[in-house]
């Protein structure tokens, strides 16, 4: 039976929660013995932490499970994109005091972009003012 998917969190993840929500957005579907082993190889974590963290991912509605045999198959309940999202609004929010214009210029100030990139970037920005 199919967990109720939850009204989407608003908050941000742990960088080992991050880490764990990474892993199901790329598997999809997966065991936590598949997550375990789809962590870096420099990266041991016991079986149970895992499970640990997973569900606590589950507590705060990122994760839904399904019964499977005598386990369970976890799924990300929000797609990465949505998350991407919400982790934005947030840091231009707390961080860039609500000016998204701060936020691209320290982007661009603090990284060196390829022409490539600055194409992207210039394209991106002709579409949105269309």
């Amino acid at each position: 039976m199919k967990a109720k998917r939850q009204k989407p969190p608003r908050r941000t993840l742990t960088g080992t929660e991050l880490e764990m929500m990474n892993i199901l957005w790329r598997l999809g579907p997966c065991t936590v013995s598949q997550v375990q082993s789809a962590l870096r190889p420099e990266r041991e974590l016991a079986y149970t932490s895992v499970s640990t963290i997973v569900r606590i991912l589950e507590q705060k509605g990122f994760v839904s499970s399904e019964k499977a045999g005598r386990g369970h198959v976890y799924s990300a309940a929000m797609p990465k994109e949505e998350y991407q999202s919400v982790s934005l609004e947030q840091l231009v929010s707390k961080v860039f005091d609500d000016t998204p214009s701060l936020l691209v210029q320290r982007l661009l100030d603090s990284r060196d972009l390829s022409e490539q990139e600055l194409t992207q970037i210039r394209a991106m920005l002709r579409r949105k003012e269309d």
